[in-house]
């Protein structure tokens, strides 16, 4: 074997040894070899020694979350100081009284906070916190960050095949009229999920049309980001649990993953429905009309972080690795690097300065889950202004070459 000889412990080294009297030059050889091929063999296939092998992931526990210092993490702390800093320095634009955004979307649905947080932020290397800023635990709506849970609820639907294919019609599963007419029947699960899905219809008091009217494209050929389509998504999925989604979401991901009981998902004022003979509301893709999902940086965090271990929180796998991957790959009709209702930076332009296999869930006041699988990275920033590319970058920069652990 042309490794193990090599090394120190193989026959071509050790023929040069000098024997004990009374043993031959073929016996020793062979001792050799035989040891060297038991030692190889009782490796584990594939992988280097154990004390060659990476460290096991690290899962924070629901009571604890270890912090690191950043040198410890292989990140040079001055420079992520210096990052964190910038970083405080970006507030938002978005009024603290969220209330005074709300007119521009139309009549208000669901409830609003009275204040929002000031600006804060997390950032994970390999799961452990290497910084935080301002009030980490402070629960508010995180907009459009909303639709990315909505994909996992999606990936978790098929997963446990209650849906067998997301290219299968909603219709054929969906019996709740939103999909009867010859254009809505044509509509997939992934047309949905890519938002393509050009549903027509009107869902608690909202038309397809309230972005403006225009022509209806065939279903899976026009990306619109349109909260009436993805609130018929949400509602879709509701008719398949029969379950609240808000506690889908809470005993299948949230819970495993040890987030906090803090976090609420709201839906409207009007969007009671009846499913199987109970009275259930159905819950928003976002905050536009009020309403959405309230919750905190640490438990968007833990989200990020269960994206990043694709799927896996310690022994159990929440969402395949098949789906998280689906869902972070670019596709459609669009140039926007889009996956399923996740952000992607595939073609290097949504962060020119961040790897391109990085992917995000944005919501409007610049909430943040930025996911870096090439450098083990997760960095939830809320309440900023800009793309957050410049911060991504600042953090990268901190990353000390020859030093990756």
């Amino acid at each position: 074997m042309g490794v193990l000889s090599q090394d120190g412990s193989g026959s071509k080294t050790q023929a040069n040894v000098p024997h004990k009297s009374g043993q031959s030059r073929c016996s020793e050889c062979r001792r050799v070899v035989f040891v060297s091929l038991i030692t190889f063999l009782t490796m584990p296939y594939g992988f280097a020694p154990a004390a060659q092998q990476a460290a096991p992931t690290y899962y924070p526990s629901r009571e604890k979350w270890e912090q690191r210092k950043p040198t410890d993490l292989g990140m040079d702390e001055g420079l992520l100081t210096q990052a964190v800093e910038w970083a405080k320095a970006q507030e938002t634009n978005w009024p603290e009284v969220l209330a005074e955004k709300a007119p521009a979307f139309g009549r208000q649905l669901g409830p609003l906070p009275g204040r929002r947080s000031d600006m804060n932020g997390i950032i994970l290397r390999h799961g452990y916190i290497v910084a935080e800023f301002g009030d980490t635990a402070a629960v508010d709506p995180t907009y459009s960050v909303a639709k990315s849970y909505l994909s996992a609820l999606l990936g978790l639907t098929i997963d446990r095949g209650m849906i067998r294919s997301i290219t299968d019609p909603v219709v054929n599963t969906v019996k709740d009229g939103g999909y009867e007419s010859s254009h809505n029947a044509k509509i997939t699960w992934e047309h949905h999920a890519r938002q393509t899905s050009e549903w027509e219809g009107t869902l608690f008091g909202k038309a397809h049309s309230f972005l403006g009217a225009r022509e209806l494209r065939e279903p899976g050929t026009y990306l619109e980001y349109n909260d009436v389509r993805i609130n018929r998504l949400s509602l879709s999925l509701l008719q398949l649990w029969k379950r609240p989604l808000p506690e889908v979401l809470k005993t299948e991901i949230m819970d495993p993953i040890g987030a906090s009981d803090t976090w609420v998902y709201h839906g409207y004022d009007n969007s009671d429905v009846v499913v199987d003979g109970k009275i259930m509301k159905s819950v928003p893709g976002g905050t536009r009309w009020g309403g959405g999902l309230w919750i905190s940086t640490r438990d968007q965090a833990r989200f990020g972080y269960l994206m990043l271990c694709r799927g896996k929180w310690n022994d159990r796998q929440i969402l395949s690795e098949s789906w998280v991957k689906q869902a972070t790959t670019r596709g459609g009709p669009s140039d926007l690097d889009y996956g399923y209702l996740w952000w992607l930076n595939s073609k290097g332009q949504t962060w020119p300065g961040a790897p391109k296999t990085s992917f995000a869930a944005l919501g409007a006041g610049s909430n943040t889950i930025w996911v870096d699988p090439e450098h083990n990275l997760v960095v939830v920033w809320r309440w900023h202004s800009g793309t957050g590319d410049e911060f991504f970058k600042r953090i990268l920069r901190s990353l000390q070459t020859g030093k990756e652990r």
